[in-house]
């Protein structure tokens, strides 16, 4: 091997150390790899930021532009309520709530869709008198599989034709997946709808049973109290018809800034005492009210907070820069004028101070503090947004021409009338002129750590194949399966692909396997779209843990899911579309 090939093996390996291991974010893991590759002398400096332009970049932030717009208009809030109904029964509604997600997800970012109909779900649950649990997993599975279905469906479809067009000449036009996609799509659907939710473990269903469906909801929180709550005086125990009332729970009482131990209910309250309670967000707001409490009170910073003030509510995937460390630590409310209201963990009751307690993914966190402040922390601390409660007003107004321009694109691109990427800008540019999103708004919808991610992978995919590197992988295949049939080693590359994206980014995958599948078929002399369209399928199943996608991750603390429940829906699910999807990539891309 020459000096760049090792080199550059070297530096792959240490980038899917590092983003398995997920300590450091991957789009800082990504660029800081670039960076060293250039240093090294392995990335020719011409190339260095050639990704950043790449048509696959720009339409994947394009896109993810149109699913903010789609969703501002109430084009989304208008599917839902149509196809939405507490009364169907469990399999009904996953295999309605799951069409109506694989659909959006067609055609809009797939995070951004789960984030749309996730509430939707839960509420659906609660009218239902059913636990979340048995339906958010197979929700999150079914829009998944719905990005299979086209170009822009998800990012690695995206990577996966602007590779093509670099090796072959030509991109995949906007429904070339669907001949494989559509049927591995309605394939999982039909598993999850009918068979899948069955899997989910009955201790994970227990714990989110109707009984104790509030704990979704619920946070703990600390709140402490004005000068002339009628509070003060009183026992814990005086207070719970009132609490009972509210449907909120005191758990705890703080006093001098250290959680008292043991019974507390005979306290009597202080007035520089904190309480510690267990509610979600409007009943705290209720109680709140009768008994005068203050936020302000639960801090030495009470003066950082001006303005008016909002909650949002958010959930941290295993990659946000605060797991592992508590608010207090990061100085969220000093430095970014933002409170950590409450924490909700899995039905958990949290032992110890809110804010000094630390984060774990899947927790999922109430924060108050004013617009522009709670938008900024969710992005700097790599949580995402479980749903927007009133913070901008929903333009139902124009959901009709936000649709009709996103379709026109879609049409006049599948002819090949118009380039994708110019006709989704010229949407973007119209969504501006007509206000549907103000510039900011624009701005705020793209997802700039993948982003980041995708243009720094890009030229050290390109350097790797550049020097030989993907094909010495492909001969080292070659010669583990020398005698199989061409099929096995396709289905082989689709097993490795999978594994992969159950650990890595999708996008991630993609970049190493695509080359990779090309090389194959060279060697093979079989159809490279094949290969391609394996890669595609099989980066997409990422089924088996809450890391390989982030779907997954925003479901697991509202669905009280633990990082093993995953593979026991999931683990079916991949080898289903493993045997759905290899024959039709016989039938529509020949060997």
């Amino acid at each position: 091997m020459t000096y760049e090939q090792i080199t550059l093996f070297l530096l792959m390996g240490g980038v899917l150390i590092l983003l398995v291991w997920g300590k450091w974010r991957y789009d800082f893991v990504a660029f800081g790899a670039l960076s060293l590759g250039l240093l090294l002398n392995v990335i020719p400096q011409k190339d260095a930021f050639s990704g950043f332009g790449h048509p696959a970049v720009i339409i994947i932030a394009l896109v993810l532009i149109i699913s903010k717009a789609l969703s501002q208009s109430g084009a989304i809030e208008m599917l839902s309520e149509k196809f939405i109904d507490a009364s169907r029964s469990l399999g009904a509604h996953i295999a309605s709530i799951g069409i109506l997600g694989a659909v959006m997800s067609a055609f809009m970012n797939n995070v951004a869709t789960l984030a749309l109909l996730m509430p939707v779900d839960i509420q659906t649950a609660k009218q239902a008198k059913r636990s979340p649990a048995k339906t958010l997993m197979p929700l999150s599975f079914a829009t998944i599989l719905g990005g299979m279905v086209t170009l822009i469906g998800t990012p690695p479809n995206i990577v996966i034709s602007q590779f093509r067009e670099t090796a072959l000449g030509d991109p995949y036009s906007m429904f070339d997946f669907a001949w494989v996609g559509l049927g591995a799509a309605f394939a999982g659907i039909v598993f999850v709808s009918l068979i899948g939710w069955r899997l989910v473990p009955e201790s994970t269903q227990k714990k989110n049973t109707s009984d104790d469906l509030r704990n979704l909801d619920d946070y703990t929180i600390e709140i402490g109290f004005d000068s002339n709550s009628p509070a003060i005086g009183q026992t814990i125990l005086q207070l719970e018809q009132l609490t009972e009332k509210h449907d909120t729970l005191i758990v705890g009482l703080i006093r001098r800034g250290k959680r008292l131990p043991g019974n507390v209910l005979d306290e009597v309250i202080r007035k520089s005492d904190l309480l510690v309670i267990e509610a979600n967000p409007k009943n705290l707001e209720s109680l709140s009210s009768e008994l005068k409490l203050s936020y302000s009170k639960s801090s030495k910073h009470k003066g950082t907070l001006v303005g008016t003030l909002h909650m949002t509510e958010v959930t941290i995937p295993y990659d946000a820069q605060i797991v592992g460390q508590s608010a207090y630590g990061v100085g969220l409310l000093y430095r970014h004028e933002v409170m950590l209201l409450g924490i909700s963990r899995q039905g958990k009751t949290l032992r110890k101070r809110v804010r000094k307690s630390l984060i774990q993914a899947g927790d999922v966190l109430l924060l108050m503090g004013g617009d522009e402040q709670l938008n900024n922390t969710t992005k700097w601390l790599g949580a995402l947004p479980l749903e927007n409660r009133g913070l901008q007003v929903i333009q139902r107004d124009k959901a009709g021409l936000a649709v009709s321009l996103f379709a026109l694109a879609i049409v006049l691109s599948s002819f090949g009338i118009v380039y994708l990427p110019v006709a989704l800008s010229m949407v973007v540019v119209i969504y501006g002129f007509l206000k549907v999103l103000t510039p900011s708004q624009m701005y705020d919808s793209v997802e700039w750590s993948v982003i980041v991610l995708v243009a720094s992978l890009i030229p050290i995919g390109a350097a790797l194949e550049a020097s030989g590197g993907t094909q010495l992988i492909a001969n080292s295949i070659l010669s583990m399966t020398q005698g199989w049939p061409v099929v096995a080693v396709l289905a082989l590359l689709m097993v490795v692909t999978m594994t992969l994206s159950d650990m890595l980014n999708n996008v991630a995958t993609v970049l190493i396997a695509a080359p990779i599948g090309i090389s194959l078929a060279n060697e093979l002399n079989a159809n490279p779209d094949a290969f391609l369209m394996g890669v595609a399928v099989a980066a997409s199943c990422a089924f088996l843990s809450p890391i390989g996608h982030k779907n997954n991750t925003i479901i697991m603390g509202p669905g009280g899911y633990k990082f093993g429940d995953y593979w026991r829906m999931g683990l079916p699910l991949e080898l289903l579309i493993l045997a759905v999807s290899i024959p039709l990539i016989m039938v529509f891309w020949p060997l």
